[in-house]
């Protein structure tokens, strides 16, 4: 049962199979990258209108990225504005969290407000982490920046 919040637009989350003759990297530095954002570094998780396959591929990557940083280091930003989710992209979701844990300074979410109370309870309690959600990107990256 995949959860949608809102209508897919297939054209805002291209697959990842449409880079597959050019480079899937270039897909996932679109999807997932570092931004700086008052001088911070903050790991930006952009599967904003991404249907549940995409999100579950895009959350497997992301251990490359965080396990390159120093422990206790990585802010993250989840966009979740117009995702959908199924129950191996929350499974997915779940690992990288716990597996990420060790460093990670601070999360936050975005457009997650019509992301299901009990997965995020579910996901939060399962890793033992965090999730302030806020309504915009903007209000995020302030929350992530002010130390």
């Amino acid at each position: 049962m995949a959860l949608d919040m809102k209508p897919p637009r297939d054209e805002a989350c291209p697959s990842a199979n449409e880079y597959a003759g050019a480079n899937q990297l270039l897909y996932m530095t679109d999807r997932l990258r570092f931004i700086t954002h008052q001088n911070k570094q903050i790991l930006l998780i952009d599967i904003s209108s991404c249907p549940a396959a995409e999100v579950e591929k895009i959350f497997r990557a992301v251990p490359e990225l965080v396990t390159t940083r120093p422990r206790g280091s990585v802010l993250i930003l989840t966009d979740f504005n117009g995702a959908s989710f199924d129950q191996e992209a929350m499974r997915v979701m779940k690992e990288t969290a716990v597996f990420d844990k060790p460093y990670v300074k601070k999360s936050a979410w975005a457009g997650a407000e019509k992301f299901p109370h009990v997965f995020s309870e579910n996901l939060s309690s399962f890793s033992r982490r965090e999730f302030p959600t806020f309504k915009t990107r903007e209000e995020a990256l302030a929350w992530l920046a002010k130390d």
